[in-house]
């Protein structure tokens, strides 16, 4: 059977050259991609010992939510890995918890692999909204099984367990499939998958006592660890945790800690990020900081109630992710102890930008103590402002702030050592990831599994950083979620929301996206436009039909609907009135057809 190529068979044939011509642009002249962009590597990675690998994913963190990325929440561990490591500053996501792992898994860009959108989004007649990762991709667990990995998840999956593409039957050795959202043993969430048998959420065999998703989820990672040193095999697990998405929890002594110390507002916190990011090198001395939306809201016009309840809700958030972090330090501390530490890749990012979804009041509903099991916490557009900075908007939207990750790369025992806490500049993208591994595992991807032609993969190896030679991208990174779509060639970016005309940015001179040129380049927009079109004609991208707000919304605070379920007042949980009732409801009707649901 013949290899499938990216560029349309499937129902649509082939494109012609022009097509190609445009899908590559001008970057092609930059040079070709690494081995292992469209083909397996031309030799395996020259060592003694194939590395293990970890892939850890952090569930709707913002960029600047962890210490190498200058915030104010301590993350010492994270702040350890990326001493010793490198960090890039313009590695990028898909905007959106499904495409985003569907990306990470496969190398590919989301519909390709089925993912267009979330799960929920099942469209068995479309061309990518499957809802499940299609038999023309692969995972990297299906890939590095038959090189002799042992293979291993505990965490969020998200990738088609409601249609039949769950991660045991997609490589897996082991798969602890957790529910996402979930923190505590005593929550409402039904059960975990072990390997593919579901157990109650309660049970001792899930966990003992009263654990903390984060800790129980590296529990799980080291036990596999361990199944993997008797099998004397090198290993691959990924690891999604489940903070620090809604509903956002914690143990109340961490949210303590917290407690006050986002007194000053948004604003403020704001700032003092961008001038530590400055200093320490993620962003030009020059940045501008993003103005704020005008749905988000002045600190000081809200009530001293609304402050000290904002003040709490960001206290929980940071107190969920000073716990991942904590988590991370016990994964590092094991492999030490289990002595796979110097010859483990580590990989860390997260699947989206801050998730300002229930708007700018945020959500504080359900039952109290707020950040307890039984509470419904979200922390709403203001607060994923900060989350975001530098940047503008959020999850769901291709803008920097939708689709900016941290990646921080351990690898003590192979990165060079003169690189330690040094930075990778060039952009990349969660495609990339695939290429990488498969390179350092000597793996081979596949044209073929199991009678199925396989698209190749799109990204390009990341493993020349790890000696610091610059990294070369033949062609553009593109981007498409719910209408909102993106074109990186170069320093080039062209972008726009749903329904509305491309924007241009030059990201030399203005990460921060607050210049639009597209008046003076038009064009520089109708290359990169046609680029997008020929893309998105050749990648299995279908025409979504509405705008989702994702939490771009006006807010109850200042005379707003609140229409995303910010509750009949501030303090409101979810389903407390009927605006928020229908809006889920139209949201249900609307996943029927083509949009996925407001939140996820």
């Amino acid at each position: 059977m013949s290899r499938i190529s990216r560029r349309g068979v499937f129902r649509r044939g082939l494109l012609g050259v022009t097509a190609l011509a445009l899908l590559a642009g001008p970057a092609m002249a930059r040079g070709p991609d690494r081995p292992g962009t469209n083909a397996p590597p031309a030799a395996p990675v020259q060592q003694a010992k194939r590395p293990n690998v970890i892939v850890i994913l952090v569930d709707d963190m913002g960029f600047s939510d962890i210490g190498p990325y200058g915030s104010e929440i301590p993350t010492p561990n994270l702040d350890k890995l990326a001493a010793n490591g490198i960090r890039f500053t313009q590695f990028y996501n898909n905007a959106r918890c499904s495409p985003s792992r569907a990306a990470l898994m496969t190398g590919l860009y989301p519909h390709e692999a089925g993912m267009g959108g979330l799960e929920v989004v099942h469209q068995p007649e479309s061309q990518g909204l499957h809802g499940r990762i299609d038999d023309r991709a692969v995972t990297i667990a299906q890939v590095l099984q038959p090189a002799g990995y042992f293979t291993g998840m505990a965490g969020k999956w998200h990738l088609g367990d409601s249609h039949g593409t769950p991660p045991e039957s997609k490589g897996f050795d082991r798969a602890f499939d957790f529910p996402g959202g979930t923190y505590f043993p005593d929550q409402p969430k039904g059960a975990v998958r072990i390997d593919g048998r579901k157990v109650p959420l309660n049970s001792p065999e899930v966990g003992e006592g009263d654990w903390y998703a984060s800790d129980l989820l590296v529990n799980w990672t080291n036990r596999f660890v361990t199944e993997a040193k008797a099998a004397k095999k090198p290993f691959f697990l990924y690891l999604p945790f489940t903070a620090v998405h809604f509903p956002v929890m914690a143990p109340a002594e961490d949210i303590a800690k917290f407690k006050g110390k986002y007194m000053s507002g948004w604003e403020p916190l704001r700032r003092a990020r961008l001038e530590r990011q400055k200093k320490m090198g993620i962003i030009a001395p020059d940045a501008k900081l993003s103005a704020p939306l005008d749905e988000a809201y002045d600190w000081d016009k809200l009530s001293a109630a609304d402050k000290d309840r904002f003040d709490t809700i960001m206290a929980i958030y940071a107190a969920a992710v000073s716990r991942m972090d904590k988590a991370v330090g016990t994964l590092v501390e094991d492999l030490k102890k289990q002595g796979e530490l110097d010859n483990t890749v580590i990989l860390f990012m997260a699947d989206n930008g801050g998730n300002a979804e229930s708007g700018p009041d945020g959500r504080t509903g359900g039952k109290a103590p707020m950040g307890g099991a039984q509470s419904m916490v979200f922390v709403g557009l203001n607060w994923a402002t900060l989350q975001n900075t530098p940047f503008q908007y959020f999850k769901h939207y291709t803008e920097e702030g939708g689709i900016s990750t941290p990646l921080i790369a351990s690898w003590p025992g192979g990165i060079d050592p003169k690189l330690k806490g040094s930075f990778v500049r060039e952009p990349g993208h969660l495609i990339d990831v695939m290429p990488t591994i498969v390179e350092l595992a000597g793996a081979k991807y596949p044209t073929e599994y199991q009678g199925h032609a396989i698209i190749p993969m799109e990204g390009r190896s990341m493993v020349p950083a790890f000696s610091g030679e610059k990294l070369v991208r033949g062609k553009p990174i593109f981007w498409e979620h719910e209408g909102n779509r993106a074109v990186r060639d170069g320093n080039w970016k062209l972008v726009a929301r749903f329904g509305e005309p491309w924007e241009l940015y030059d990201m030399a001179k203005d990460r921060t996206e607050t210049n639009n040129i597209a008046a003076a380049h038009p064009d520089v927009v109708k290359r990169m436009g046609d680029q997008y079109e020929a893309w998105a004609k050749a990648s299995f991208v279908d025409v979504w039909p509405n705008r989702i707000p994702g939490g771009v919304i006006k807010g109850k605070l200042e005379g707003g609907s609140g229409e995303e379920g910010a509750g009949d007042k501030p303090g409101a949980g979810p389903g407390k009135n009927k605006k928020a009732k229908k809006a889920a409801k139209r949201a249900r009707r609307a996943a029927a057809g083509a949009p996925a649901p407001a939140e996820d």
